[in-house]
C-alpha cells in the first residue's frame, strides 16, 4: 500500500514524482540562507566563474524533464503492453532493496562510461558536455543542466537501462528514482553540511563531484551518481582533502598533483 494508490497510477508517479521531488529539493537549497561556513565555493565565487545564468539553467532543466518524462511513458507503455500477467505483483521489501541495489549499480556503470566518453571525445565535449561545465561552480538547481543530447544518452536512457535490467515494477521504480534524483541534487549543492547521511554513507558525494568541475580535477571522478567504483578500478580516482578555507567554508582540495 502507498499513500497513491487509488489516485493515480504508478507509472504517473514513476514519471512525475521524481520532477516533483528535484524542484522541492532543489528550491530548499536555493532557499537556505547564505551558510558561508560550509560552501565549498563563495558566493563570489559562484557569481564570477560560472557562465550562464539561473533562467537559462532552469529552462534547460525544464527541457530535459520534458523529454524525460516522454520517454518514461513511453517506457512503461511498452513494458505494461509486454505484459500478459495484467498487474504486476509487487515483490517483497528486501527483494526490492536488491532490485534497487542492482539499478544503482548499472546506472552507475552506463553514467561512467558514457561521462568519461564526453570528456575523452573532443568533439562531444566541446559540443555536448562542455554545456554542464558552464557551472564550474556546482549548485543544486543546476545538477541537471545538460545538452538536451547528454540529457537523453547519460541520464534518460540510463534510467531506462537500469529500469529494465532490474526487474523492477513501476511502483520500485518510483523510490529508485526519486532517489536517484535526490541524490544527483545533493551531489551539486555546494555545500558540505553536518550530519549529510549522503556524506556519511557515500564516498562519492559533493566533495567527490566537486573536484570533477574543478579544472585540475576534470578528468578524474567521472563516477556518478552513487559509488566511486569504477573509478577506483580505472585509474581515474582523484582523492582529496576537505579542508578550511581562509575567509570561512571548505575546499576540497585534490591531493593528487
Amino acid at each position: 500500500m502507498v499513500f497513491w494508490e487509488g489516485y493515480v497510477s504508478d507509472e504517473f508517479m514513476g514519471t512525475f514524482a521524481p520532477i516533483i521531488i528535484y524542484w522541492l529539493y532543489a528550491g530548499l537549497y536555493q532557499l537556505l540562507p547564505r551558510l558561508d561556513e560550509y560552501r565549498l565555493h563563495t558566493r563570489n565565487e559562484e557569481e564570477q566563474k560560472n557562465l550562464v545564468a539561473l533562467p537559462t539553467v532552469v529552462k534547460g532543466v525544464l527541457l530535459q524533464q520534458l523529454v524525460q518524462a516522454a520517454v518514461a511513458q513511453v517506457l512503461f507503455l511498452v513494458t505494461s503492453e509486454a505484459s500478459t500477467l495484467g498487474d504486476p505483483v509487487q515483490p517483497s521489501i528486501p527483494f526490492q532493496i536488491f532490485q534497487i541495489f542492482v539499478a544503482m549499480l548499472i546506472m552507475d556503470a552506463w553514467q561512467y562510461f558514457v561521462h568519461r566518453y564526453m570528456h575523452q571525445n573532443k568533439f562531444l565535449y566541446r559540443h555536448i558536455h562542455s554545456q554542464h561545465h558552464r557551472l564550474v561552480i556546482p549548485y543544486a538547481i543546476g545538477a541537471l543542466y545538460n545538452h538536451p543530447l547528454e540529457g537523453l544518452l547519460l541520464d534518460t536512457l540510463g534510467g531506462a537501462i537500469s529500469f529494465l535490467v532490474s526487474g523492477m515494477t513501476p511502483r520500485t521504480s518510483v523510490f529508485f528514482f526519486c532517489f536517484a534524483t535526490i541524490k544527483t541534487i545533493d551531489d551539486h549543492c555546494g555545500l558540505w553540511l553536518p550530519g549529510n547521511i549522503f556524506h556519511i554513507f557515500f564516498q562519492n558525494n559533493t566533495a567527490y563531484h566537486d573536484i570533477h568541475h574543478q579544472l585540475q580535477g576534470s578528468k578524474y571522478n567521472y563516477s556518478q551518481p552513487f559509488f566511486s567504483i569504477w573509478d577506483r578500478m580505472l585509474g581515474t580516482y582523484m582523492p582529496y582533502d576537505l579542508v578550511p578555507r581562509p575567509g570561512g567554508g571548505l575546499e576540497a582540495r585534490p591531493s593528487r598533483d
